[in-house]
């Protein structure tokens, strides 16, 4: 899958506040590890998990240190986690939610992208029906709605704060009928906040820097990758 270029990745980062250190970084279902090299350049240490053991193959042969995926956060804490289109994948999304926001290091970021409108589809989980265990409470018409919802519903309770969002293409890989699937990912970059603090989703409406989208990330274009040559 392609979610985005080193290029967007870093500009996702600055828009945030993000300015380090750049010490670890940690893909969660990195898959192949493909949107992981992007970016492993800009930091120290690169872990991954999968749980796939082919892609947990090919994390390895990338040079990617490659973690258990139920013991993955005993290794941190991490400056950044990336999260991409795995909350909707995986059985108990919350508890996810839970473990990754204790499991940044202090000014870390958490990078989570979902396609939306949110459609949870478990591939393995314990109702055995393909619904998830854990229900994400995504409501909401449109996309800022959806997004709206995401903020006050799902990480605002969890006292994870969405400093920048931005819409960008998501290249996946198709099936029989189609070899790639061409789809609207939404990417929140969030940061941890002390349990007692509460926010809503009109804070990042409104001008300030803080929650703000981010409208003007370059578009990859359609089909291919685009290359950074940012060191």
């Amino acid at each position: 899958m392609h979610v985005f270029s080193c290029e967007q990745f870093q500009k996702l980062m600055a828009s945030s506040g993000f300015r380090g250190p750049w010490h670890s970084l940690v893909d969660l279902g990195a898959g192949d590890g493909a949107t992981t090299a992007h970016v492993a350049h800009l930091f120290e240490k690169v872990y991954a998990t999968d749980i796939s053991a082919p892609m947990r193959w090919a994390l390895a042969k990338k040079k990617f240190t490659v973690l258990d995926v139920e013991k993955w956060y005993e290794s941190g804490p991490f400056d950044v986690i990336l999260c991409l289109n795995l909350l909707d994948r995986c059985d108990r999304p919350n508890t996810l939610l839970r473990r990754l926001k204790s499991s940044l290091a202090p000014g870390g970021r958490l990078v989570v992208a979902l396609v939306l409108p949110f459609s949870p589809y478990v591939e393995v989980g314990e109702r055995g029906d393909h619904k998830p265990s854990e229900y994400l409470p995504v409501k909401g018409n449109g996309l800022e709605g959806q997004i709206a919802s995401l903020v006050d519903r799902v990480f605002a309770p969890l006292s994870l704060r969405c400093l920048v969002w931005s819409k960008l293409p998501y290249l996946c890989e198709g099936d029989l009928g189609q070899a790639y699937y061409f789809l609207d990912d939404v990417v929140f970059v969030l940061e941890a906040q002390p349990d007692s603090s509460r926010y809503s989703a009109s804070e990042w409406m409104d001008t300030e820097p803080s929650g703000r989208e981010f409208r003007n990330l370059p578009q990859q274009q359609t089909g291919y990758e685009r290359k950074c040559n940012t060191a």
